[in-house]
């Protein structure tokens, strides 16, 4: 058993490689590029949403109250009607990247820890960067890609969007097992 203290610098270092990395995939490369469509007529239906101010939040519509509703025939009306939608609505004005990708790299400390200690609760110091390289590998990539999977589930997210975020999480754990496999206590 390996301590999580022993493993600062695998934890540390992978989540500054799957930032680094994650930052080459979002600016650089075209991978993402098209993860959302325009709306049609773009211009039009926001100037239709503006002057109900609506808050930053998720929302759906329609939206029942009750399941009783759900099953009414003026929802199920104005569900067959549509559009039927999910959004997230951000603040107003510039967006600062700052608090997000703050937030993505100690998201991404978080998941180095959780590799750290499910491979250091499973092997011994001195175990061999193959053993290391599957144990951190299979946790930081359950971390980073299965709970995306919901979202297509359930909230009818593209599985195109889905799967590429799955892929970017693969890529995410084989980074983390790398370097847990190379600085693994001996």
């Amino acid at each position: 058993m390996v301590p999580l203290s022993a493993l600062w610098l695998p934890i540390l270092l992978s989540s500054v490689i799957v930032f680094v990395v994650s930052s080459i995939i979002h600016t650089v490369l075209p991978w993402h590029k098209n993860d959302y469509r325009r709306l049609p007529n773009e211009d039009k239906v926001l100037d239709a949403l503006r002057p109900f101010g609506i808050a930053p939040g998720d929302y759906l519509a329609p939206k029942p109250e009750s399941a009783q509703e759900m099953r009414s025939a003026a929802f199920l009306e104005k569900r067959a009607r549509g559009p039927v939608i999910a959004v997230t609505v951000f603040p107003n004005g510039p967006a600062s990247m700052a608090p997000m990708l703050v937030q993505w790299f100690l998201y991404s400390v978080v998941i180095g820890a959780l590799a750290g200690y499910v491979t250091g609760r499973a092997l011994p110091a001195g175990s061999d960067y193959l053993r290391v390289f599957r144990f951190a590998g299979t946790t930081a990539f359950i971390a980073y890609s299965v709970a995306l999977w919901q979202a297509s589930i359930w909230f009818r997210r593209s599985w195109g969007t889905t799967i590429r975020g799955t892929i970017d999480g693969l890529l995410y754990g084989l980074l983390t097992a790398g370097t847990f496999g190379w600085l693994w206590p001996h």
